[in-house]
């Protein structure tokens, strides 16, 4: 079956809210070496995106300006070097950019086998959020059985996954959340312990639950005045895994708690990494995470689905909080 000319696409109209978000038709992308082409079934919506579209994180040089980290949906054609017999596969990707699209390139490195018991939607919402959770728990933060995890932003698609992939590890897990009901859905996951950070301060709690031990990784997304009281909570030889900074990148801090309790303070981003550094992390996934997904001992958790056409109220709601798991676009059904 032929390919059509023209797909439709999100674009920005500048930098701001929601209210730049639109929908155009373009041309279709062209695969480069070791590229395929997907015409993609659904794309997550992840916070970069809307960090992107309020004009702080912008696409590598080269890359498409359209929005969008994960896609799922069928090769329908392949650039050099890709097998033609690939084409009509079900897949799911990591993109650097170009995922709120009808059709989008992605390295084939990058491409990822839908686990059998998904559908193509669930699959769209894994590539992002798994490379991100697995990389910054287990390479970074070097989670092992026995240790125990504070996972702030415990409802949200980074949160949900880290705590069902770290509690199947056999960590002991603790969450934040903002709300009783968020505090909930992340014991519903595995979670022994939900704090609401609202009503709670978790430094106390997390003091409280650990007999004033700490906690050996902290995983966070908040940033600001986080960044300190992470610090106070970690255990000998903690470990604080920075991946996004909500409040603030920046912080006043007192580093003697890092030399006393020789701790280590990491993070990393997926976008700006090499394909071949992204690579090693889906063959990592392909062999311990897959096999849990096609078992059904972890899932991806949908909150909402949108048509393309409304990414703007996919991004209004991204930007309440008021979710619990991923926000997808579900672009062809």
């Amino acid at each position: 079956m032929p390919l059509p000319q023209t797909m439709k696409q999100v674009r920005f109209s500048g930098p701001g809210g929601p209210e730049v978000i639109e929908i155009e038709t373009a041309p279709l992308p062209q695969p480069g070496p070791g590229q395929v082409l997907i015409a993609v079934a659904a794309a997550g919506i992840n916070r970069p995106d809307c960090l992107q579209r309020a004009g702080g994180y912008p696409p590598p040089p080269g890359a498409t300006q359209i929005p969008g980290l994960e896609i799922s949906g069928h090769i329908a054609a392949v650039g050099e070097g890709v097998a033609e017999s690939r084409i009509g596969e079900a897949v799911c990707a990591l993109v650097i950019s170009g995922g709120y699209a009808q059709y989008a390139v992605a390295d084939e490195p990058l491409c990822l086998p839908v686990p059998k018991p998904l559908s193509l939607l669930e699959a769209g919402g894994l590539p992002e959020t798994y490379f991100t959770v697995y990389d910054n728990v287990f390479t970074r933060g070097r989670l092992k059985k026995g240790e125990t995890i504070l996972i702030h932003g415990g409802s949200s698609g980074i949160g949900s996954t880290a705590i069902q992939l770290a509690r199947h590890a056999g960590a002991t897990v603790y969450a934040t959340a903002g709300s009783a009901e968020k505090c909930a859905f992340c014991r519903s996951l595995g979670a022994q312990e939900a704090i609401d950070y609202r009503a709670t301060d978790f430094v106390e709690e997390v003091k409280r639950l650990t007999d004033k031990q700490g906690v050996d990784v902290v995983l966070d997304m908040v940033g600001g005045s986080y960044i300190q009281r992470n610090i106070n909570i970690l255990a000998l030889e903690g470990r604080l895994v920075q991946i996004a900074f909500l409040q603030s990148s920046k912080a006043d801090l007192d580093l003697m708690n890092v030399m006393l309790r020789r701790l280590t303070l990491t993070g990393s981003t997926l976008r700006a990494r090499s394909v071949a550094l992204k690579a090693e992390i889906a063959a990592q996934l392909r062999r311990d995470v897959w096999p849990l997904l096609e078992a059904g001992t972890v899932k991806p958790i949908i909150h909402a689905t949108f048509p393309l056409e409304q990414a703007r109220q996919a991004h209004e709601l991204m930007e309440s909080s008021a979710h619990l798991g991923k926000i997808m676009l579900e672009v062809a059904k």
